[in-house]
């Protein structure tokens, strides 16, 4: 397939047509959204896949999505980090980026549904999500990544995963506001925002630095942390690292391997810098990685010159469809990955105080 190059306004309905059957071919009875079909599910992915359905229409899809998010929730707030075959996996651990994200799709969902009864079905759900993933905040403001129940991981903190957990709190202080409720969560978010920017010792202490996965790059200009010049100046300086021109973001700098779900959140990331015709070349790359089904492969080894892994995840195929929102505004959620904006909890619930990412 030949390079797409999208347009505000023209989003491309018949090109995912396929792209979201594919997505509920693999959705279970009970809403869960395995990775693929027989694939496992994880609470972020599953998520990720939700958001792609309410962008095209299938609410009702999406919302059996989080319904059985908020079923499968823990007394504690938190969900676990792998679920088979609809039940919880041989795992003990429960990360906190995971858990903050049903905020974030609740957001989303709502932004585009403007459905309130929604929201307010599934605040008790988020609160205690963020409950949960607050109690993991340290005094220097990251969030610990994980807990495990056999005590048997690190403590430590996660670039990309706090950087998620940054938008995931604007989501929660949003949807506070927006029902009338006192929020915690923008000092929550003050506070991990000053780490992220100005205390790079407090993450990767206990393991080797992560900064060869481009995600640790790209994620804090995609949720917000950096913006304007410093967003610009940090995608620059390590771009020749990351990116494999004409067929997109590697995973990790020292591999020959270029994956479809990064590329996706780089063009978010793009846009987020104001750097919009390179966020439209770069999606442009992306068709090519596009099966007849719809589809799309998690990556491709471009020195090997094989696809790989064999597998096509429903959470890639959603990426592919956020940046396509963000790219043609075609959905009042459009902007959630390439903006922030923070309600003003001061004033009336439905002021809005829009700041550049």
């Amino acid at each position: 397939m030949t390079g797409v190059y999208l347009s505000p306004g023209l989003y491309p309905h018949e090109l995912f047509q396929d792209t979201v059957s594919y997505i509920l071919s693999v959705q279970r009875s009970s809403g869960e959204i395995p990775w693929f079909e027989g694939g496992h599910t994880d609470p972020w992915d599953h998520v990720e896949a939700a958001m792609a359905l309410s962008i095209a229409g299938k609410y009702q899809e999406a919302e059996r999505a989080y319904a059985w998010l908020a079923d499968e929730q823990l007394p504690d707030g938190s969900w676990w980090a792998r679920y088979e075959q609809g039940a919880r996996a041989e795992s003990t651990r429960r990360e906190t980026n995971f858990c903050a994200y049903m905020a974030t799709g609740v957001w989303h969902h709502f932004l585009i549904t403007q459905d309130r009864a929604f929201l307010e079905l599934y605040w008790p759900t988020v609160q205690q999500a963020m409950a949960f993933v607050l109690s993991l905040q340290t005094v220097h403001g990251d969030i610990t990544w994980a807990v495990d129940d056999d005590n048997d991981i690190p403590v430590d903190s996660l670039v990309t995963g706090c950087a998620s957990i940054y938008k995931s709190l604007e989501c929660a202080h949003n949807i506070a506001v927006t029902l009338g409720h006192d929020t915690v969560y923008f000092d929550a978010r003050e506070r991990l925002g000053r780490c992220l920017r100005q205390h790079p010792e407090r993450f990767d202490r206990t393991w080797e630095s992560k900064a060869r996965y481009s995600m640790d790059w790209f994620y804090p200009v995609l949720t917000g942390v950096f913006s304007g010049k410093a967003a610009r100046e940090r995608l620059q300086a390590r771009w020749n690292e990351f990116v494999e021109p004409g067929m997109g973001c590697r995973c990790v700098s020292d591999e020959p391997w270029a994956t479809i779900a990064e590329t996706c959140e780089l063009v978010l990331a793009l846009q987020a810098s104001d750097e919009e015709a390179l966020a439209r070349e770069v999606y442009s790359w992306i068709a090519q990685w596009r099966h007849d089904d719809g589809s799309y492969w998690t990556g491709y080894q471009f020195k090997e010159q094989v696809l790989w892994p064999h597998e096509r995840p429903t959470w890639t195929a959603a990426a592919v469809m956020l940046a396509a929102d963000a790219l043609t505004q075609h959905t009042p959620a459009a902007q959630l990955f390439t903006h922030v904006n923070l309600l003003d909890s001061d004033n009336s619930v439905h002021a809005k105080d829009l700041v550049r990412a």
